[in-house]
């Protein structure tokens, strides 16, 4: 399913216009890159939990020459699934 995908099943389910529901997903994505951007979590019960992990640095190994370079630290997102999802897909 990509983003039309979600975007028709929304409008679908929730009987509104496909703009309209475009617009919701198109906030629903900022809202929580700005949460994750200012360093807090978003729960959804029964979805997920999205948050920001931070990576160390290490030592990585060019895999061309084998010389051996310095990765940077890095934060990334992460997304755990909640009970409900995970009982969803079984």
């Amino acid at each position: 399913m990509n983003k039309s995908d979600l975007i028709d099943a929304m409008a679908d389910g929730a009987d509104i216009s496909k703009s309209a529901a475009g617009r919701a997903l198109d906030s629903l994505t900022d809202s929580i890159a700005v949460a994750l951007k200012n360093g807090d979590s978003v729960s959804i019960i029964g979805f997920g939990t999205f948050m920001v992990k931070e990576r160390a640095a290490r030592t990585g190994r060019n895999p061309q020459t084998g010389a051996s370079i310095e990765i940077a630290a890095s934060k990334t997102p992460s997304f755990k699934a909640g009970k409900a999802l995970k009982d969803a897909i079984q």
